[in-house]
């Protein structure tokens, strides 16, 4: 039972101190053990990717209000070293907690993607920064259904019916989804899998189904010959605004499309935690026997 913050805080470290218990020989350190441990700094993370602070110095700040919950809090300095060091310990967890999750194991899955911008649009030829993010593949591209081109990425998911995202792809923002797309779902066997527009391909439905499969089903364009009875294009439509939920989740409470990070490594860290955070929370909820797809917010309480 989850009652207030504290109790959220207190299961999600005892998660995350469980999976780290089993994780941490692949990623031993030389030296005497820090002041912190790795797997409170892990937990400190994930709760605050949850709560909404992703901004490191807003995120230490509010810890130093709860050092009955974690005695030890880092510099800033140190405490952004150690989370990169410790970027694949977040994407581990996600992984060891999918394989937990029975809700992960649902066949029916839905595509799409996420912009993920860098540097604002306008900025990127003063930007001293931009050389070392195209150096790391980010690129102009367009998003057609927010009508603008951004310079960055974008985040391919594919997600469960219930809202658990699956997997997930960071690619340049000029790359097609259709083909991002391809590369995720060739990893994947037997599942059906609902896309908008942008997967649209004969060839690529058909390759996926004969080699993995895969049923890629989508929308046909208005324009295409046949065209899918009325009530199968109201249950796509509808189908369809679940993963338009778990991206309004991402984008305004683990705030994904705002970037904070000063690297491409930086970026990378903060999105493995912001996706171990939502996987985290999808799983306690199935631990306390609430829906799995649970409005996410409702475990971080407010202080």
């Amino acid at each position: 039972m989850i009652n207030d913050f504290n109790d959220f805080c207190t299961w999600m470290y005892a998660v995350t101190d469980d999976i780290w218990l089993k994780i941490a020989p692949f990623f031993k350190r030389p030296g005497p053990p820090p002041e912190c441990p790795d797997s409170e700094l892990l937990a400190m993370a994930l709760i605050g990717e949850c709560r909404g602070w992703d901004v490191e110095t807003e995120m230490l700040s509010h810890w130093q209000e709860h050092r009955d919950l974690f005695p030890v809090i880092p510099s800033q300095s140190r405490f952004n070293r150690r989370r990169r060091g410790l970027m694949q310990a977040f994407n581990l967890i996600r992984r060891v907690v999918l394989q937990c999750l029975d809700v992960a194991q649902d066949r029916q899955c839905i595509i799409d993607s996420l912009p993920l911008p860098v540097v604002q649009f306008h900025l990127v030829p003063s930007s001293s920064s931009s050389g070392s993010w195209k150096a790391n593949g980010s690129t102009f591209g367009k998003v057609p259904s927010k009508k603008q081109t951004i310079f960055g990425y974008k985040l391919h998911l594919l997600i469960a019916m219930n809202g658990v995202i699956l997997d997930f792809e960071l690619a340049p923002a000029n790359q097609y989804d259709l083909e991002v797309g391809f590369e995720i779902l060739s990893e994947h066997t037997d599942v059906q899998v609902l896309g908008d527009k942008a997967y649209i391909s004969a060839a690529k439905a058909a390759h996926l189904w004969q080699q993995n499969r895969i049923e890629l089903k989508t929308i046909p364009r208005r324009n295409q010959q046949k065209q899918l009875p009325r009530a199968v294009q109201r249950l796509f439509n509808s189908i369809r605004q679940m993963i338009e939920t778990v991206n309004a989740q991402l984008s305004n409470q683990f705030k994904i499309e705002i970037n904070h990070a000063h690297t491409f490594w930086g970026l990378c860290t903060r999105l493995y935690t912001k996706l171990a955070a939502h996987t985290l929370c999808i799983f306690i909820n199935r631990l306390l026997g609430k829906p799995a797809f649970l409005q996410i917010k409702a475990l971080a309480f407010p202080i």
